[in-house]
Protein backbone atom coordinates (compact mmCIF):
# COMPACT_ATOMS: atom_id res chain seq x y z
CA UNK A 1 0.00 0.00 0.00
CA UNK A 2 1.75 3.41 -1.43
CA UNK A 3 1.12 6.40 1.43
CA UNK A 4 0.14 9.51 -0.06
CA UNK A 5 2.62 12.58 0.48
CA UNK A 6 0.62 16.12 0.47
CA UNK A 7 2.82 18.93 -0.98
CA UNK A 8 3.83 21.50 0.85
CA UNK A 9 1.52 24.79 -0.36
CA UNK A 10 2.47 28.54 -0.71
CA UNK A 11 0.69 30.92 1.01
CA UNK A 12 -1.78 32.85 -1.73
CA UNK A 13 -0.35 36.54 -0.71
CA UNK A 14 -0.70 37.45 -4.23
CA UNK A 15 -3.49 38.58 -5.74
CA UNK A 16 -5.34 39.50 -9.39
CA UNK A 17 -4.12 42.96 -9.64
CA UNK A 18 -1.18 43.43 -7.17
CA UNK A 19 2.04 45.43 -8.50
CA UNK A 20 4.65 42.86 -8.60
CA UNK A 21 8.23 42.72 -9.11
CA UNK A 22 10.01 39.33 -10.64
CA UNK A 23 13.32 38.64 -8.03
CA UNK A 24 14.55 35.86 -10.31
CA UNK A 25 14.73 34.44 -13.50
CA UNK A 26 15.83 36.47 -16.97
CA UNK A 27 12.99 39.00 -15.95
CA UNK A 28 14.95 39.89 -12.63
CA UNK A 29 13.93 43.58 -11.51
CA UNK A 30 10.81 44.19 -13.94
CA UNK A 31 8.03 44.85 -12.59
CA UNK A 32 4.06 43.71 -13.61
CA UNK A 33 0.81 43.85 -12.65
CA UNK A 34 -0.65 40.45 -12.10
CA UNK A 35 -3.20 39.26 -14.96
CA UNK A 36 -4.37 35.83 -13.34
CA UNK A 37 -3.30 33.31 -10.51
CA UNK A 38 -3.65 29.51 -11.42
CA UNK A 39 -2.35 27.21 -8.56
CA UNK A 40 1.30 28.14 -7.78
CA UNK A 41 1.91 30.16 -10.81
CA UNK A 42 1.32 33.83 -11.67
CA UNK A 43 0.57 35.57 -15.23
CA UNK A 44 2.36 38.86 -14.92
CA UNK A 45 1.88 41.45 -17.70
CA UNK A 46 4.74 42.23 -19.71
CA UNK A 47 6.82 39.23 -17.92
CA UNK A 48 8.15 36.42 -19.58
CA UNK A 49 6.77 37.24 -23.09
CA UNK A 50 7.53 34.10 -25.04
CA UNK A 51 6.90 34.55 -29.40
CA UNK A 52 3.97 32.14 -30.42
CA UNK A 53 3.59 31.33 -34.31
CA UNK A 54 -0.02 31.30 -35.19
CA UNK A 55 -0.68 29.17 -38.71
CA UNK A 56 -3.15 31.00 -41.68
CA UNK A 57 -6.93 30.01 -40.74
CA UNK A 58 -9.96 30.67 -42.38
CA UNK A 59 -10.71 33.55 -40.69
CA UNK A 60 -7.38 34.98 -40.28
CA UNK A 61 -5.39 34.23 -44.42
CA UNK A 62 -1.85 35.10 -42.82
CA UNK A 63 -0.06 33.28 -40.21
CA UNK A 64 1.52 35.69 -37.34
CA UNK A 65 4.18 35.28 -34.48
CA UNK A 66 2.01 36.66 -31.62
CA UNK A 67 3.49 37.46 -28.04
CA UNK A 68 2.56 35.69 -25.04
CA UNK A 69 2.99 35.72 -21.32
CA UNK A 70 3.31 32.71 -19.60
CA UNK A 71 3.13 32.02 -16.33
CA UNK A 72 5.23 32.55 -13.74
CA UNK A 73 6.37 30.46 -10.06
CA UNK A 74 4.78 32.42 -7.44
CA UNK A 75 8.57 32.05 -5.75
CA UNK A 76 9.86 34.09 -8.41
CA UNK A 77 7.96 37.41 -7.21
CA UNK A 78 7.74 39.54 -4.67
CA UNK A 79 4.96 42.12 -4.13
CA UNK A 80 5.65 46.18 -4.63
CA UNK A 81 5.40 48.78 -2.26
CA UNK A 82 5.98 52.38 -2.34
CA UNK A 83 6.57 52.49 -6.50
CA UNK A 84 9.36 49.61 -7.32
CA UNK A 85 10.49 48.33 -3.93
CA UNK A 86 9.90 44.55 -3.18
CA UNK A 87 8.95 43.92 0.40
CA UNK A 88 8.26 40.27 2.18
CA UNK A 89 4.74 40.04 3.43
CA UNK A 90 3.95 38.78 7.00
CA UNK A 91 0.78 38.00 8.57
CA UNK A 92 0.24 39.70 11.66
CA UNK A 93 -3.14 39.80 13.93
CA UNK A 94 -4.43 43.15 15.15
CA UNK A 95 -6.64 43.37 18.70
CA UNK A 96 -9.76 42.84 17.24
CA UNK A 97 -8.09 39.16 15.90
CA UNK A 98 -8.30 40.01 12.18
CA UNK A 99 -5.18 39.10 10.36
CA UNK A 100 -3.52 41.45 8.21
CA UNK A 101 -0.60 41.19 5.61
CA UNK A 102 2.36 43.57 6.72
CA UNK A 103 5.57 44.54 5.76
CA UNK A 104 8.60 46.18 7.14
CA UNK A 105 8.95 50.01 6.30
CA UNK A 106 12.23 51.20 8.49
CA UNK A 107 11.54 50.75 12.12
CA UNK A 108 7.88 50.11 11.84
CA UNK A 109 5.51 47.55 10.29
CA UNK A 110 2.95 49.15 7.40
CA UNK A 111 -0.50 46.93 7.04
CA UNK A 112 -0.66 46.20 2.62
CA UNK A 113 -4.25 45.20 3.24
CA UNK A 114 -6.14 42.73 5.44
CA UNK A 115 -6.89 38.80 4.82
CA UNK A 116 -10.38 37.71 5.19
CA UNK A 117 -11.19 34.61 7.14
CA UNK A 118 -12.89 31.72 5.04
CA UNK A 119 -16.30 31.12 6.13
Amino acid sequence: MTKLVKKPTITKKIRTGDKVVAIAGNNRGQVGIVKSLKGETVVVQGLNVRKKHVKRTQEAPQGRIIDIERPIHVSNVKVCVDGDTAARLKVRTNGQGQRNLVYKNGDKETVYRSIKKPK
